[in-house]
């Protein structure tokens, strides 16, 4: 019943964990796509030996995931980055979700919390999920489970769109067709140990509020990169 969707870019030190976590267990998996958007790294020998289909397309995180929803087989989309690890046991709060008929008007998202524990990832991770819970904006490190006609009723991903495709999809999902789903997923903080806890996320913070005041996309990308 699950098309499991990760897009790459030279993912090659996440994605065999990611994958493992997707495979480790026996969900009612259809496919597992890593849709790839020009790596030159290992990236594309893991996918291959993890058994996950590799699919080649030009980068951009919207391109990918939007190319890979049209590609995928199952009924249900599970929409993971390549370096968020999910839960043991995650096909089991999965199947309860996608079980539920009522929920196939819903879209559902996983708490967060960071590779590393200290006090500033743990923060990070709070504000996150209180971002997620209070105004309905769960980024895509934290997971996103939809069903295929509420994900094409709401236009899907924007090919277009190179950041905050999360974002864009999420706010046309509505806050009120978002459920929490009560597991954690682990992801990286590699990014955040390089661009530092407190100028990362403010980066990330004004990045949001450019994006929802309508800023041009190239003020966005200049200020993210």
């Amino acid at each position: 019943m699950l098309s499991v969707i990760i897009p790459t870019l030279n993912a090659g030190q996440t994605l065999g964990r990611t994958l493992h976590s997707v495979q480790a267990s026996a969900p009612p998996l259809l496919d597992v796509l890593v849709v790839d958007g020009g790596s030159s790294d290992d990236t594309a020998r893991i996918a291959a030996d993890q058994g996950a289909k590799l699919i080649e397309t030009q980068p951009g995180r919207g391109r990918q995931l939007a190319h890979g929803a049209e590609v995928a087989k199952g009924p249900w989309l599970l929409f993971l980055h390549a370096d968020t690890v999910l839960p043991d046991d995650w096909e089991a709060d999965l199947s309860r979700f996608i079980t539920l008929e009522r929920n196939q008007n819903l879209a559902g998202y996983f708490r967060l919390r960071f590779d590393i524990q200290s006090r500033a990832a743990r923060r990070v991770a709070a504000l996150a999920n209180w971002r997620a819970d209070v105004l309905g904006l769960p980024y895509g490190d934290q997971g996103l489970l939809i069903h295929r006609d509420l994900y094409e009723a709401v236009g899907g991903f924007r090919a277009e769109q190179n950041l905050m495709e999360d974002v864009d999809l999420v706010r046309r999902i509505g806050p009120m067709r978002l459920k929490r789903i009560n597991r954690t997923v682990t992801t990286s903080a590699t990014r955040y140990q390089s661009g530092g806890w407190w100028a990362r996320p403010t980066r990330n913070v004004l990045c949001l509020a450019l994006y929802l005041l309508g800023a041009p996309p190239r003020w966005i990308e200049s200020l993210y990169r």
